[in-house]
């Protein structure tokens, strides 16, 4: 990983990709003033802003109200894309591959599955605790008695562990990737989607479809689920608080979701136009 960054080499950058959680926002869940400010510099220099996360497409706006009408927005890992009013990727999971998933959930102790839809998510009506703190990242859900044979269009399945995702969720399903996209997303997540349903293959077309190749794109992420974004951008940064993986996929490192990591290089990039 490269520790310093050459200034020159930004002016080309066209493009900024940022995750959410760990990432842009901060332990409090919240965005920064700065970067509201910064924002408005990136606008004047013609270079977009996407706001790539696993947050449904409500909550991420609700976070970037202020800027929600000029950015692109790559909600639920890359299942759903937005840019200019216009639905750029839609990649629902199958009706089959979603009942299986939840067979299996059925399995697992002390877990809370979500149906994640375009629209609104779905929980069981099984934990208030949960659904309290269901709403920092779903800002539209519904509670129902069953989620098994609810026939809404489902963009992924997210899965809720008090204490570990990685720990008592991933090693049960992991036997499912290939078939599915099973990503570790955060601490306490973990989704499955549609193979082709992650931020990178969403990135990818947002490039394709803005004329910008890797080399004018510049990523932020911290967790497993930004892994394929990485790959897209010469321009990459784990945060300081990143999951080993993200910093060994990363080129170049940046501070803590704390400490204006995303901030700190958006300030040089500005300064480098």
């Amino acid at each position: 990983m490269a520790s310093k960054l050459n200034l020159m080499d930004l002016s080309q950058i066209k493009m900024v990709v940022s995750d959410m959680d760990g990432t842009l926002l901060n332990s409090n869940h919240e965005v920064s003033a700065l970067f509201f400010e910064l924002f408005e510099k990136l606008r004047e220099r013609n270079i977009l802003f996407v706001a790539a996360s696993g947050r449904q497409y409500h909550s991420i706006i609700d976070k970037l109200e202020p800027i929600k009408d000029e950015i692109v927005v790559i909600a639920e890992n890359g299942g759903f894309a937005l840019q200019n009013g216009n639905v750029l990727v839609s990649t629902p999971l199958e009706n089959r591959a979603k009942e299986r998933v939840l067979d299996l959930l059925a399995q697992i102790e002390n877990i809370h599955p979500v149906l994640c839809g375009k629209d609104k998510a779905y929980i069981r009506n099984d934990s208030k605790a949960f659904e309290n703190k269901l709403k920092e990242y779903y800002a539209e859900y519904e509670v129902l008695d069953s989620l098994s044979g609810h026939q809404a269009e489902i963009l992924k399945i997210a899965i809720y562990h008090n204490e570990s995702s990685e720990k008592y969720i991933y090693p049960k399903v992991a036997h499912l990737e290939g078939e599915l996209k099973v990503k570790v997303s955060g601490e306490n997540w973990v989704d499955i989607s549609s193979p082709d349903a992650h931020k990178g293959h969403a990135l990818k077309k947002v490039q394709e479809l803005n004329g910008i190749s890797p080399e004018e794109t510049m990523v932020f992420g911290d967790y497993n689920n930004d892994l394929e974004m990485m790959a897209l951008a010469k321009f990459s940064f784990a945060m300081e608080n990143a999951h080993p993986n993200v910093k060994e996929a990363a080129n170049y490192l940046t501070t803590n979701n704390d400490n204006f990591g995303v901030e700190r290089i958006l300030e040089q990039l500005i300064n480098a136009r």
